[in-house]
């Protein structure tokens, strides 16, 4: 769903950076050949990844939902030398593309891909993290924020996709959907939750960006 004017949306495209030859193959491809090509991430939200990673160069990143690896390539670009992404993603058929990419991108070394269930992967990781990428599984963010929570460092930032959710969450309660309804609740469980800040963006479906005190 847009929320800003056609005309403002591309404006804001016309003055974003481009995306890398890397990421533009990538996401043609993903255009061509996968379902539900919307899930990438794109130029725009791309440039953001990449930016907030940038600024806050993270040793350790987790990514819940890779897709087609566009993300999982734009937060690489922040990435403190030695650092890691965990990137998780149930859909082992999508493992094709993101290692023709990945290698291709030179970063292969630094991203570390899971296949399954994140709610069970994430509790084996042992590991504190710089930055984390919610963009999967959306029913299951309330469940994901109780596991994310203690193993974001003070400091560490939080984003989180699809917090609008096509504009469904200005619905009234009785006509949202489940999945809607538990977005809603994930929203306000972050506000409610006094170790985190946020601030909500109407960037493409809505990200929120959230640091741990």
């Amino acid at each position: 769903m847009d929320f800003s004017k056609k005309e403002i949306y591309n404006y804001i495209d016309n003055h974003s950076s481009n995306e890398s030859d890397i990421l533009y193959e990538l996401r043609r491809e993903t255009e061509l050949k996968c379902l539900n090509p919307i899930m990438l991430s794109g130029r725009i939200q791309g440039n953001f990844l990449a930016i907030i990673s940038k600024l806050t160069k993270p040793l350790n990143v987790l990514e819940v939902g890779t897709y087609t690896g566009y993300s999982t390539l734009c937060i690489a670009e922040g990435l403190k030398p030695g650092g890691m992404i965990h990137t998780i993603d149930k859909n082992e058929e999508l493992l094709e593309i993101q290692n023709k990419y990945f290698e291709k991108s030179g970063l292969k070394n630094q991203i570390r891909q899971y296949t399954g269930n994140a709610l069970t992967i994430i509790p084996k990781l042992k590991i504190e993290f710089d930055l984390i990428f919610l963009d999967a599984d959306k029913e299951n963010y309330v469940k994901y924020l109780e596991l994310i929570s203690p193993i974001l460092k003070p400091g560490g930032v939080l984003l989180t996709d699809n917090v609008l959710w096509h504009g469904k969450i200005l619905e009234s309660s009785k006509n949202q959907d489940r999945i809607t309804r538990l977005i809603d609740s994930f929203n306000k469980k972050i506000l409610e939750n006094k170790s985190l800040k946020t601030v909500m963006l109407p960037l493409r479906d809505g990200i929120s960006l959230t640091i741990k005190l």
